[in-house]
C-alpha cells in the first residue's frame, strides 16, 4: 500500500486544480521518504572512505537522493494528466508509469536499479516467484497494481473500481498461491549435477586492506580458511572482490601460495583481484576475477562491466569540483566489455562483482552463455553495520528467481551465504566475522520464462506510458471524480 498515499494525493490535487508544481512537489516528496531511508549510508560512506567533510558528504547524499526522486516526480506528473483526461480510471495507469520510471532509473547514464520496488518482495517466497516470469519489474508493477487498486477505491465507489480492487485482489491470491505451488514442486532444486562450493569471507577492515604490513597476514587468514572448506569437501573455492592485497596476475611470488594450494588439492579458486594492464592508449585498472585451475594455472579472467559511481570511479570530475578527496582516494578502474563465463572442470559458471549482482541483465547474459551457477564477489566493507549490505544480498536473490539458478556469494566482510532457485537463502553469515561457509549447490541449465523473454513487463509498461503521453498530450474537460 506504499505508493497509495501518493497516487491519491495526484488524484485530489489534479481534480482540484492545482498546478504542476504542487503534484511534483508531491512526488518528490515521495522520493525523499523512499530514498531518503534506503539510501542514507552514502554519506558514511562519503565520509568514512572518501575521506570528505561531513557536510560535503551530507551534501552529496541529498543530492543522490533529489536525483533518484526525480522518478517518482515523473509518475506523479503522467498520473496527473492520465487522471485529467481519465478521471479516476487514469489512476490504474500508474503502475505502468512506476514500472517506465524505474526501468529508465536503471538504464540512464549507467542506471541505478537500487532498490527498486520489486526487490521488497525478496523474502516473501511465494510473491517473489513471480520474478521467473516477469523480473523484478513485474514484481514492481504487482506491488504498484496494489496501491492502485487502493487508490482507486479510496477516491471512488463506482462499481467498476470496486470490481477492479477484487480482481486484484485476486491477481495477487493467485500469484501467491501459484507461486507456493512452484515452491513445493521444486523441482529445480532436485536437478542438476550437485557441487559443494567454499566461500571465504576474510572479514579484512577497509582501511588495512592495502597496508603493506599487513598483506601477507591477510593472505595467510584467506589461505587458511581456504584449507578449511577443501577438507570439508569443496570443488570451487571462491574469494571475495578485491581479496588479494596486490595484483595477483604480476606478483608472482605473493601468488604462488594459492597457486600451490590450488594445484596440490586439485582445486579450482575463483579469485577477485585487480588487474593491471598496460596498452597502447595508456595504462588500465580492471576489478577482476580470476580463475585458478586444479593445476594452478589461471584459466581466465571476468572484468567487471559496471563501475560504481564514487566507488570506482568519480563522474563529471571538473563539475564535481568539491569532491576533490574523493577523486583522490578512488581509484580510475577502467569497464569490461564481455560477460565472460568461466570453465570449471566443464562446467560454466559466472561471476558478478560486487553492484552488478543488483542489474538483471548481467545475470541474464551470463545464463545466456551458458553459466549454471550464478555467483557474487563483493566487499561490502563500505557499508559498514548499515542496512546496505542486507539490501545488496536481498537484491542479489531475486536473480535467483529470474534465471532459476543457485546464487552464492563471497563478501569480505558479509552478507556471505547462498540462495536457491527459488529465493530461500540457505546461509547467511553474519558481518564482520572472520568464517569460512561450504555450502552445496546444483549446477542448473533450464532456462525461466523470464530469462528467455527478458523485462518484458518493462517493454510493455513503457509502450503504456508512451500511450498515455500520446492520449493526453492536449488538455481536455476536466473528469469528474467519481
Amino acid at each position: 500500500m506504499a505508493l497509495a498515499p501518493l497516487f491519491v494525493s495526484v488524484a485530489v490535487a489534479q481534480s482540484s486544480g492545482k498546478s504542476a508544481l504542487h503534484v511534483v512537489s508531491l512526488g518528490l516528496l515521495t522520493g525523499a521518504v523512499y530514498f531518503g531511508g534506503t539510501l542514507y549510508w552514502v554519506v558514511g560512506v562519503m565520509t568514512t572512505y572518501g575521506g570528505l567533510p561531513l557536510v560535503v558528504g551530507v551534501l552529496i547524499g541529498v543530492l543522490m537522493v533529489a536525483y533518484v526522486s526525480i522518478y517518482p516526480a515523473m509518475v506523479a506528473l503522467l498520473l496527473a494528466r492520465a487522471v485529467r483526461t481519465f478521471g479516476v480510471t487514469g489512476v490504474w495507469l500508474a503502475p505502468c508509469f512506476w514500472v517506465a520510471a524505474e526501468w529508465i532509473r536503471s538504464s540512464f547514464g549507467g542506471g541505478f536499479p537500487w532498490v527498486l520496488l520489486g526487490s521488497s518482495q525478496a523474502r516473501v517466497t511465494p510473491i517473489v516467484q513471480l520474478a521467473s516470469v516477469a523480473g523484478v519489474f513485474g514484481l514492481s508493477w504487482l506491488v504498484a497494481l496494489a496501491s492502485a487498486a487502493a487508490a482507486a477505491i479510496v477516491l471512488s465507489r463506482r462499481r467498476v473500481h470496486v470490481a477492479g480492487a477484487a480482481g486484484v485482489a485476486l491477481l495477487v491470491v493467485s500469484v501467491g498461491v501459484l507461486g507456493a505451488l512452484r515452491v513445493r514442486e521444486g523441482s529445480l532444486v532436485r536437478s542438476g549435477a550437485p557441487m559443494r562450493i567454499g566461500l571465504i569471507q576474510g572479514n579484512v577492515e577497509q582501511d588495512a586492506k592495502w597496508d603493506p604490513r599487513l598483506g601477507d597476514p591477510i593472505m595467510a587468514r584467506q589461505l587458511d580458511l581456504s584449507r578449511q572448506v577443501i577438507a570439508n569437501g569443496a570443488a570451487l573455492v571462491i574469494w571475495p572482490e578485491s581479496s588479494t592485497p596486490f595484483y595477483f596476475e604480476i606478483d608472482a611470488a605473493r601468488a604462488d601460495p594459492v597457486r600451490r594450494l590450488a594445484a596440490q588439492s586439485r582445486t579450482p579458486f575463483l579469485i577477485g583481484t585487480d588487474e593491471y594492464e598496460r596498452t597502447l592508449t595508456g595504462e588500465q585498472l580492471y576489478n577482476s576475477a580470476v580463475l585458478v585451475g586444479p593445476d594452478g594455472r589461471t584459466r581466465s579472467s571476468y572484468r567487471k562491466m559496471l563501475l560504481v559511481p564514487f566507488g570506482e570511479y568519480v563522474p563529471m570530475k571538473r563539475l564535481l569540483f568539491f569532491v576533490g578527496p574523493l577523486v583522490q582516494a578512488v581509484s580510475d578502474f577502467s569497464a569490461g566489455t564481455e560477460p565472460h563465463v568461466f570453465d570449471v572442470d566443464g562446467h560454466h559458471v559466472s561471476v558478478a562483482i560486487c553492484y552488478e549482482s543488483v542489474f538483471p541483465w548481467i545475470a541474464r547474459a551470463f545464463v545466456e552463455r551458458g553459466s549454471e551457477l550464478l555467483a557474487t564477489v563483493t566487499n561490502d566493507a563500505w557499508f559498514d553495520r548499515s542496512s546496505a549490505a542486507y539490501q545488496h544480498f536481498e537484491q542479489g536473490a531475486i536473480r535467483a528467481v529470474e534465471e532459476g539458478r543457485y546464487v552464492v556469494r563471497a563478501a569480505n566482510t558479509g552478507i556471505s551465504g547462498a540462495v536457491d532457485p527459488y529465493g530461500r537463502s540457505l546461509v547467511e553469515t553474519p558481518l564482520f566475522e572472520l568464517t569460512a561457509v561450504p555450502v552445496d549447490i546444483r549446477l542448473l541449465s533450464g532456462r525461466t520464462i523470464y530469462s528467455r523473454v527478458g523485462d518484458l513487463m518493462a517493454w510493455l509498461s513503457l509502450a503504456v506510458t508512451a500511450w498515455a503521453v500520446w492520449a493526453t498530450r492536449r488538455p481536455k474537460r476536466s473528469v469528474t471524480m467519481t
